[in-house]
C-alpha cells in the first residue's frame, strides 16, 4: 500500500525584507518543499506561502520562524488546508452562483489565508478570492459566496482568529448582491 502525502500549507510573514529572503534560503535547504509565493508585500514586509507534505513543512515553518525571531509579523501552519483555500490564493475563481457575498479585510496576508480556511471550513460557501496585500498597505481579503446562512457562518468562524490575534480589519455581508457589481467583484 502506498503512502499518501497530506498536502499542508505553511505561511510567514516578517517586517524585514532581508530576514525574509535569509528565512527563505534556510527553509528551501532543510526540506523539500513548494513555494507558492514569495516576495515582498506593502509596507516593506516579507511573504512566504509553501506547501508539501506534513515533515516538509513542519520543519522548514520552524526554521522560518527561528530564522524571524522578532520579525515574525504573523505564521500560520495548517495540516489539513481546505482544497478551496490554495487555488485562491491571489486568483480569482469564477462561480456561477451570485447569492450572498462575504468579505473579511485582514491586516496581515497570513490572517487572511487562515480566515479564508476556517469560513471554507465551516461549509456551505466557495472561497472565490484570497488577495494578497500588495497596493492595500499589507492588508488581505477574501472573497466568500454562498447561501445567506451559510455566508454568516462562515464569516463568524472566519474571523473569530484574526479577531483573537488582533488582526481583523472588517468584515461584511452583501445578501442578494445586485448584478451591476458583479463585474467589480470578480
Amino acid at each position: 500500500m502506498e503512502k499518501q502525502n497530506i498536502v499542508v500549507l505553511g505561511a510567514l510573514e516578517f517586517s524585514s525584507i532581508v530576514i525574509g529572503l535569509q528565512a527563505l534560503d534556510q527553509m528551501v535547504k532543510v526540506a523539500p518543499i513548494q513555494v507558492i509565493d514569495s516576495r515582498t508585500i506593502s509596507s516593506g514586509k516579507f511573504l512566504i506561502i509553501f506547501s508539501g507534505d506534513v515533515a516538509s513543512v513542519e520543519y522548514s515553518y520552524r526554521v522560518g520562524c527561528e530564522t524571524g525571531g522578532d520579525y515574525l509579523v504573523d505564521e500560520l501552519f495548517l495540516p489539513q488546508v481546505h482544497p478551496d483555500v490554495i487555488p485562491a490564493i491571489g486568483n480569482i475563481i469564477n462561480v456561477g452562483e451570485w447569492n450572498a457575498i462575504g468579505i473579511i479585510e485582514t491586516l496581515s496576508i497570513v490572517s487572511g489565508i487562515e480566515s479564508a480556511d476556517s469560513a471554507a471550513k465551516e461549509g456551505g460557501v466557495r472561497i472565490i478570492e484570497i488577495r494578497l496585500a500588495d497596493g492595500y498597505g499589507g492588508k488581505s481579503y477574501v472573497k466568500i459566496m454562498g447561501d445567506l446562512d451559510a455566508v454568516q457562518a462562515a464569516i463568524k468562524a472566519g474571523t473569530a482568529k484574526a479577531r483573537e490575534k488582533n488582526l481583523l480589519g472588517m468584515d461584511t455581508i452583501i445578501p442578494q448582491p445586485h448584478k451591476e457589481i458583479r463585474p467589480f467583484f470578480m
